[in-house]
């Protein structure tokens, strides 16, 4: 799809990240680490969430960024940087999962983070206020961030994609539709169900304090 030139400008005077980006497409090394150093943990983040590997993610983040860098020549921006790089994103995703599919090595379940020291997940946010609902018990944090991730996992890869995109990178319907090539509506629909799907997963935990 060609881009007018109006449209490239308009996201240049928007995006900061547009503008590092055609930095990039000039070979400014610089530009290129800054553009890693912003996106390289959300990215990684999104990732596991997706294929469910902490190690492969990190590999599947290098790809995305070479796979940036070896663009940067024919690279015209027509979106938001992030909404390029994360149909990248998708794409090194889905393409991870049918060879993980293909040689019968998908783990679907996450380990829990074992530091204890980092935010809570927004997907946990999410949940626990989607919910309507209140545990029984006191939720321990690792415990509950350990089943949400679980739950997201159980998503087929459309809806966790999108609740990805949504809470983690907190994207407009637009923007998501835009990187995962669909219409705005169908995204909307998409989300309402991956939501309600959330909700029926983890009300069992949430209301009985009852795991999985």
């Amino acid at each position: 799809m060609s881009i007018s030139e109006s449209t490239a400008r308009r996201y240049e005077l928007q995006d900061p990240d547009v503008r590092l980006m055609l930095l990039v497409r000039d070979d400014d090394a610089a530009a290129f680490e800054e553009l890693m150093l912003r996106y390289q943990r959300r990215v990684v983040t999104v990732l596991e969430h997706l294929v469910g590997k902490r190690d492969l993610a990190e590999d599947l983040a290098q790809d995305v960024f070479m796979r940036v860098y070896r663009s940067r020549k024919t690279y015209v921006p027509g979106s938001r940087f992030s909404t390029w790089l994360f149909t990248i994103v998708n794409n090194v995703a889905s393409n991870a999962r049918r060879s993980l599919a293909r040689r019968k090595e998908v783990q679907i379940t996450s380990a829990p983070d074992q530091s204890g020291s980092q935010p809570a997940d927004p997907l946990e946010r999410m949940a626990t206020a989607s919910s309507g609902l209140m545990p029984t018990r006191q939720l321990d944090k690792t415990e509950m961030a350990a089943i949400v991730r679980q739950a997201v996992q159980s998503l087929n890869e459309r809806q966790r994609m999108a609740v990805l995109l949504s809470k983690f990178e907190e994207m407009s319907y637009n923007d998501i539709a835009e990187t995962m090539g669909d219409s705005v509506q169908a995204i909307k629909s998409l989300l309402s169900r991956a939501r309600a799907n959330l909700k029926e997963a983890l009300a069992p935990y949430l209301q009985e304090g009852t795991v999985p």
